[in-house]
């Protein structure tokens, strides 16, 4: 039976993994590999990565592996700059939505680099942009936010040889960013639990959307995975990257 969470409703997370498969369904032809998936939280993601191969986490904070565990998931408790995994074990190393809490990105990369086996491939999802930086990224406890360029050097400095780099979220860009910027002004703030600031919470809460908006935002996220397979998009409020192992 599939599995189906709350969050594959949501239209920003449906399109973000219709925009992963796109990336990486051209380049990983063995899916019976080992898949690590770093900052892995209560493995929202395990479901969608299992296609590549037998997935494992890691994650730093005990609260969200808890929540994985009881979901049946293989999760460790371990840091990002020092994974607990021996050198070239994973075919695929997937950093979804991490690399912007860590403190020191490029260490992250390279560790990353040293778990990977030779052939293996690294797919990275960020947010865009530095000026677009909110309360969005105070509730997730940002450290940064990237351009295709600054995350094209950090993946060349660590080892790697990279693939493809795309933006995401292309089509809602020219409304997202003037509203992102404007409630930022206007200090309009939602009201959405963190882990970084509730003791009840495990992982941030996603902004609702009302159904017809949810279904509209969907549509538009699986046209732009459709275009991300042949092409790369020049700007967009993510960015996703994919590296190679040589």
């Amino acid at each position: 039976m599939e599995v189906l969470l709350e969050e594959d409703k949501h239209w920003w997370f449906a399109s973000r993994t219709r925009a992963i498969f796109a990336v990486l369904d051209p380049v990983i032809k063995e899916r019976d590999g080992l898949v690590l998936d770093v900052g892995s939280g209560a493995g929202n993601m395990f479901h969608h990565l299992a296609r590549y191969g037998r997935v494992i986490g890691v994650d730093n904070n005990l609260k969200p592996l808890l929540v994985a565990k009881e979901r049946g998931y293989l999760v460790s408790l371990g840091r990002a700059e020092a994974l607990p995994f021996p050198s070239g074990t994973f075919n695929l190393i997937a950093l979804l939505d991490v690399l912007e809490h860590c403190d020191n990105d490029l260490l992250v990369l390279e560790e990353c680099y040293r778990v990977c086996a030779p052939g293996g491939f690294i797919i990275i999802t960020a947010p865009a942009f530095q000026w677009l930086w909110s309360y969005n990224d105070e509730l997730n406890r940002h450290r940064r936010r990237y351009s295709a360029r600054t995350l094209r050097e950090l993946l060349q400095k660590a080892g790697f040889r990279v693939l493809k780099i795309t933006y995401n979220n292309f089509f809602i860009f020219p409304l997202a960013a003037p509203l992102i910027l404007i409630r930022e002004k206007l200090g309009l703030r939602p009201k959405l639990a963190s882990p970084h600031f509730d003791e009840e919470a495990y992982q941030v809460e996603m902004e609702p959307a009302p159904p017809l908006v949810n279904a509209i935002l969907s549509r538009i996220g699986e046209l732009e995975a459709w275009l991300i397979k042949p092409f790369s998009l020049p700007f967009g409020t993510s960015i996703i990257a994919l590296a190679h192992k040589l």
